[in-house]
């Protein structure tokens, strides 16, 4: 880890073990191994802070660093630079770009279950 905050020390490390969680989420509900995209890794992240911290996501996200969904490339690719994962020759950070708005996302689309409404 402390490789990591040193390369990358704008994010917290908890926001690289979530990214990393994110993309085996990915592969198991892909259900099979290949190639992820970086939209398809940030609606996963997405998802997955949802799923974990609910109402909070944008919060602990914002905790860590994590402001928009490019910042999930920038987490992608200092863990590319490390080693620690590989990527696609047409791979690039702005594959995570405006991959959803966290405002909508977290706050206005947020979906309210078993809440009522009125």
């Amino acid at each position: 880890m402390e490789q990591i905050r040193l390369r990358e020390p704008r994010f917290h490390e908890h926001a690289f073990l979530f990214v990393l969680a994110a993309l085996e989420q990915c592969q198991q509900h892909l259900g099979e191994r290949r190639h992820i995209s970086g939209r398809e890794l940030a609606e996963t992240c997405r998802d997955l802070a949802i799923e974990r911290y609910g109402v909070m996501s944008r919060l602990v996200l914002d905790h860590w660093g994590i402001r928009e969904s490019v910042h999930f490339g920038d987490i992608v690719f200092a863990l590319v630079d490390l080693g620690m994962l590989i990527k696609q020759p047409n791979d690039q950070r702005e594959d995570f770009a405006d991959a959803f708005d966290f405002r909508h996302a977290f706050e206005s689309a947020y979906p309210w279950r078993n809440v009522p409404q009125g």
